[in-house]
């Protein structure tokens, strides 16, 4: 069947097709056809994604249907629809794709592993969103692309067309709604391309599992004696930074599976913040930046061009799309062995978590669910003290299953393949924010190297008497008197007071999961 024909089965009418076509040619659309872009000084595509500058995860719907509901973890983050509430947006967003005077479509692969490879189809209406794509999806040779038949999953992306909200469900001018059924994914009111990149990723999470391989939200690189790392956290816990290591090869910097085999990335790009990006700080992802790079909501020299990162006049929220071979240290094929580390990132902003720590499956499993972090003061309005951020499994937005679902995934593995899990504090030491000091990122990276290392593998260590977690004693480029937190504080009270506010922190957040975990899981905790 031809591409036209596949696109007439899903009402698709339009027959100015634009397929896959290179970067070069997406820029002349974009230039051509498009307003608000600009290239910058150093090659970029700079694109704006209008009112939404981010995700809208309020607005995510997935299809409640006999054959999946079962699966579905269903609350606040998995919101229901009914089917015919999706037909509705259906209709909507096939109408306007078919207004348009050209319609850009790329298909690619989600998986670089074969055996779990699924083929995507986006349809969208803007040259970025179509550039976008070709660099988040695993780019098919020109064989594949001639072979690639009928997609798994289709993505149609009207985000210019606004949702109605007299359809039943629809609670505002956007909708991001998914039907495993219909393996469709519908974009209405919201022009961020990040709402595909994580469409892809929500449908991987909600397979994956289903055929007993673990989908994460983490980034992963491989040194040369063939070991792996993952690398869980939140924003500002630093992922980005301490996974793009020049004596590491990059597997991926945000999506992954754990199969019989090893892992394997999802995407084929890289999808970065830009907020304060230099090439002292981030050379790898600053290099990436040329031509074939999206800029998203960026502010730039009207004269030269250049960019300025520290600004932050549309959002804080600016970011860059590129391939991921446009670093240099990628692994291509993205695949690597079973990981020997599994590294969860916090910035614990209370400052009474080790900067170091090694974790048993259940503990592992326990933080895993627990997916925390800090906001410190100044970070937003309103916020003048530390206040703890959860989000499960290091990425509660795009879990489908229960969280439970995915940390057994992980202990299961981890027991398999005789990984270890390290709980990573790059947070405050000496006292909270404001009082204390940011553990310096030379001694996080020691750390690391020394986790990679095997250094502490073996190291003595001592149970913190709170959390439980097993702390070294010693650890190399470290100085010993950080390992253990309380004896940074000047006040040994205050420490305690602030210890027993973070374990009653992590128990209210965790009552939500303690009906789906097991008693080993709930029983890995902080002491009550």
């Amino acid at each position: 069947m031809t591409i036209a024909a596949q696109l007439r089965t899903r009402g698709i009418t339009v027959t100015n097709i634009v397929r896959n076509e290179t970067p070069a040619s997406l820029y002349e659309y974009a230039i051509q056809y498009g307003t608000n872009y600009a290239i910058s000084d150093t090659g970029a595509l700079m694109a704006f994604s209008g009112e939404k500058t981010g995700r809208s995860p309020k607005d995510k719907r997935i299809v409640r249907h006999a054959d999946s509901e079962k699966d579905i973890w269903w609350g606040d983050i998995n919101v229901p629809l009914s089917h015919d509430s999706f037909l509705e947006n259906r209709k909507r967003a096939v109408a306007f794709l078919n207004q348009r005077n050209r319609l850009y479509i790329v298909d690619g692969y989600a998986g670089w592993d074969p055996e779990h490879q699924l083929k995507v189809r986006i349809v969208c209406a803007r040259a970025y969103h179509a550039l976008f794509m070709h660099n988040m999806l695993i780019r098919p040779t020109p064989e594949q692309l001639e072979n690639f038949g009928e997609p798994d999953y289709w993505v149609f992306n009207a985000g210019m067309q606004s949702a109605d909200k007299s359809v039943e469900g629809v609670d505002s001018n956007t909708s991001v709604a998914l039907s495993f059924e219909d393996g469709e994914f519908i974009i209405l009111g919201t022009e961020y391309a990040g709402e595909m990149k994580k469409g892809v990723f929500t449908i991987m999470h909600y397979l994956m599992p289903k055929k007993g391989v673990l989908s994460m939200h983490c980034s992963a690189n491989r040194g040369d004696d063939s070991d792996v790392s993952v690398f869980f956290g939140l924003s500002g816990t630093g992922k980005t930074t301490l996974s793009a290591d020049p004596r590491r090869s990059l597997i991926g910097d945000d999506e992954h599976c754990w199969t019989d085999n090893g892992v394997f990335n999802i995407e084929g790009g890289c999808y970065a913040k830009c907020i304060d990006l230099s090439a002292e700080k981030e050379p790898e992802i600053y290099q990436a930046i040329r031509f074939g790079s999206v800029l998203e909501n960026v502010i730039y020299d009207r004269d030269t061009r250049a960019v300025d990162y520290t600004r932050t006049d549309i959002t804080q929220n600016t970011r860059t799309s590129y391939p991921i071979e446009f670093i240099d240290n990628a692994r291509i094929p993205c695949v690597g062995e079973h990981p020997k580390n599994i590294i969860l990132l916090t910035c614990d902003a209370f400052g009474v978590l080790p900067p170091v720590s090694r974790l048993t499956p259940e503990q592992a499993m326990y933080h895993f669910i627990s997916g925390y972090t800090a906001k410190v003061a100044g970070t937003e309005m309103g916020v003048t003290e530390p206040q703890a951020t959860f989000s499960a499994c290091f990425g509660a937005a795009f879990l489908v299953m229960h969280p439970a679902v995915y940390a057994e995934l992980l202990a299961d593995k981890m027991r398999e393949h005789g990984a270890r899990a390290w709980l990573v504090n790059t947070g405050w030491t000496g006292g909270a924010y404001g009082t204390g000091n940011r553990i310096s990122l030379k001694y996080t990276r020691a750390i690391i190297d020394a986790i990679h290392g095997g250094t502490l593998d073996d190291m003595a260590t001592v149970a913190d008497p709170i959390f439980g977690v097993n702390v070294p004693t010693t650890c190399p480029g470290v100085p010993t008197e950080i390992l253990t937190p309380a004896s940074t504080w000047s006040n040994r009270s205050e420490f305690d007071t602030a210890s027993a506010k973070l374990a009653a922190l992590f128990h209210t957040n965790f009552a939500a999961y303690e009906e789906g975990c097991s008693e080993a899981i709930r029983n890995a905790g902080p002491a009550r």
